[in-house]
């Protein structure tokens, strides 16, 4: 699996003193350059809604979260029309930008390949 989700080195980097004191600080510099904080955004809004596992999970978001979702989006997407992101304290706050929807796209990627392995299972008599 190939970007957002694909495989982190976030596990590596942490577990090393000598790694974090240099990564960290990039990482937080390109997570700001990347400018979605300020329409508003979660890092997981960003995932691509056409795949079919994204689609999937964000049914499985509660409806609070589903709502919430939509209107951050609504309110980007406002923004963008009047070419301004939205005011400072609107912007989403490095401690509020968690990863609620990665979880659920996991999930399903997971079941999908026990459906998979399941589905290919040949039965041999003994």
């Amino acid at each position: 699996m190939f970007g957002p989700l694909s495989v982190s080195l976030a596990p590596l980097v942490n577990s090393s003193k000598t790694l974090s004191k240099w990564v960290v600080p990039i990482a937080k510099w390109y997570t700001e350059a990347q400018g979605y904080r300020k329409y508003g955004f979660k890092y997981d809004d960003l995932l691509i809604e056409e795949r079919e596992d994204v689609q999937r999970a964000i049914k499985r978001l509660t409806p609070a979260e589903q709502y919430d979702r939509a209107y951050r989006l609504k309110r980007a997407c406002q923004a963008s029309v009047l070419h301004k992101p939205l005011p400072k304290e609107q912007w989403t706050k490095p401690e509020e930008d968690i990863r609620y929807l990665a979880p659920h796209v996991e999930n399903v990627a997971a079941e999908d390949q026990e459906k998979v392995y399941w589905d290919n299972l040949t039965v041999k008599r003994k």
